[in-house]
């Protein structure tokens, strides 16, 4: 059983804050980008980019809390535990079923009383169930961060169920998907089989991605950096200006809020984009030039 609270190192009653700074932590370290070939740092990185998309989303994470592994099929649990509280009524049924529950959250020990197989069976009936569903299938697809920032198509084949016939299908990737992510298919052809989408996105030249967040480099004059200035920063969705105060330095971040990556799940909620100055000396210097910078190293040896 995976436990996710583990994969990213936290308490299962972290804060949210907590969990995106693990995530963020460890999606550097495990990145395709510093670990090129190494597929130990590969599939640790899905993991990670697996537990962040659950326990970051509240609603993911209070079924992941209560069912763990289980979670994606807490809807049709939930209602099965309430068609179990009803059979235990009296007069409900004639059998007069009792269902005992406890929280199922990572970790925890279902009641001797409780078992979700004769709940499921009570509910929809022993002929009721369907055959066990075969080994996924994955499809391997690549995108650029533009594309994982705002949503893509792709038509991709796959075999039809039973048949040697291969079937197309378009599939719509949602906004704010990260390498390592998961994008579940609608077969259309009632197979019992589920078919996955797995992401990679592409590096992209200017932008390096943590989460829901983007981190950039800025090259900023000297001038600018010691007197101050106003300059452009490039991101996603065009350029935005961005005020250097004075005596800024060399290596200094700026926080551009909710420029990043849009959140999976919740796109309208946007990471921030961190701007990191990278101060140019100047270059070619005229006789005019070294003078004044002589004549401020002259001040400068003053002051100190």
């Amino acid at each position: 059983m995976a436990n996710y609270y583990q994969i990213l190192g936290v308490d299962s009653k972290a804060s949210d804050p907590d969990i995106r700074k693990a995530y963020r932590k460890l999606a550097r370290k495990y990145h395709p980008d510093v670990n090129p070939n190494d597929k130990a740092a590969e599939a640790r990185f899905k993991q990670i980019n697996e537990a962040y998309e659950v326990l970051s989303d509240p609603e993911n994470r209070r079924k992941y809390d209560q069912y763990g592994d289980n979670w994606k099929h807490a809807d049709r649990m939930d209602q099965a535990r309430q068609a179990g509280y009803q059979r235990s009524r009296p007069g409900a049924g004639p059998e007069g079923f009792t269902y005992t529950w406890t929280t199922q959250g990572p970790g925890s020990q279902r009641s001797p009383g409780a078992n979700f197989g004769d709940i499921f069976e009570e509910f929809f009936g022993k002929q009721g169930r369907t055959p066990a569903a075969a080994e996924p299938i994955e499809v391997p697809a690549e995108i650029s961060l533009d594309e994982a920032a705002q949503g893509a198509t792709r038509h991709i084949q796959v075999p039809t169920d039973g048949s040697t016939r291969q079937q197309r299908l378009e599939v719509k990737i949602p906004p704010g998907v990260d390498t390592g992510s998961r994008v579940r298919i609608a077969s259309g052809d009632g197979r019992r089989q589920d078919i996955y989408l797995v992401i990679n996105v592409v590096s992209h030249p200017r932008f390096q991605r943590e989460g829901s967040d983007l981190r950039t480099e800025i090259e900023v004059p000297m001038t600018d950096a010691v007197l101050g200035s106003e300059v452009t920063v490039p991101t996603l969705t065009g350029r935005v200006a961005l005020k250097i105060p004075p005596e800024t330095q060399n290596g200094q971040v700026f926080r551009l809020g909710g420029q990043g990556m849009p959140r999976l799940n919740n796109p309208t909620q946007k990471g921030d984009l961190l701007a990191r100055v990278k101060v140019l000396l100047p270059k070619s210097l005229s006789q005019e030039e070294r003078q004044l910078f002589q004549k401020l190293k002259e001040l400068r040896s003053v002051k100190r």
